[in-house]
């Protein structure tokens, strides 16, 4: 061991340098300073299963559909016509939850990828997962199907794009984990 003072050479286990009486870092010290490779995040996305790249690919295509116009509204009265568009965020404010619940999926993918040692959780990451899509596609429906304004004969509100988009994401990203919520109910058999 070299004395980080003098540079001198010191003897393995010596608590003090011999040439200049600097105290030397002791074993322990040393690997308290610097943590194992098991701490250590790097990323991989090798870890990722089937079921995370399909549940990470559609959860981050809702995540932009959410931003995208979901309803079409148009106006008009004898020759005068109005259109515009709203988001689904502007459209449904509870669809916010969708937006959280996107990022933290997607934040929790992340994981796996660059944590060799899984912390353990009560749940298995397959139940995690399958069940924040079932939560996020059961939002999407509802904001879907609950068309804001309703309509009349001279307003019109129609799906758009965004809507669709967003729809078919938040089912592809449920259906690869849906065997293991099914798995995971209340008294059925492992």
């Amino acid at each position: 061991m070299k004395c980080s003072q003098c540079g001198s050479d010191a003897a393995g286990g010596a608590a003090i340098c011999p040439a200049c009486g600097a105290a030397l870092p002791t074993a322990a010290a040393a690997t308290i300073a610097r943590p194992g490779p098991a701490l250590a995040f790097r990323f991989d996305a090798a870890r990722w299963t089937l079921a995370d790249r399909i549940t990470g690919g559609a959860t981050l295509v809702l995540l932009v559909s959410l931003f995208l116009p979901w309803f079409s509204v148009s106006a008009g009265f004898g020759n005068f016509t109005a259109s515009s568009s709203v988001d689904a965020l502007t459209a449904h404010g509870y669809l916010y939850l969708v937006l959280l619940l996107a990022l933290a999926m997607l934040g929790y993918l992340v994981l796996p990828a660059g944590l060799r040692d899984q912390p353990a959780l009560p749940l298995s990451h397959e139940q995690i997962l399958g069940a924040a899509a079932a939560v996020n596609l059961l939002l999407v429906l509802a904001g879907m199907l609950l068309m804001p304004g309703g309509g009349s004969s001279l307003v019109r509100v129609s799906w758009d794009f965004g809507a669709f988009a967003g729809l078919a994401a938040a089912v592809v990203a449920a259906v690869p984990l849906a065997p293991a919520l099914l798995r995971a109910r209340p008294g059925r058999a492992a």
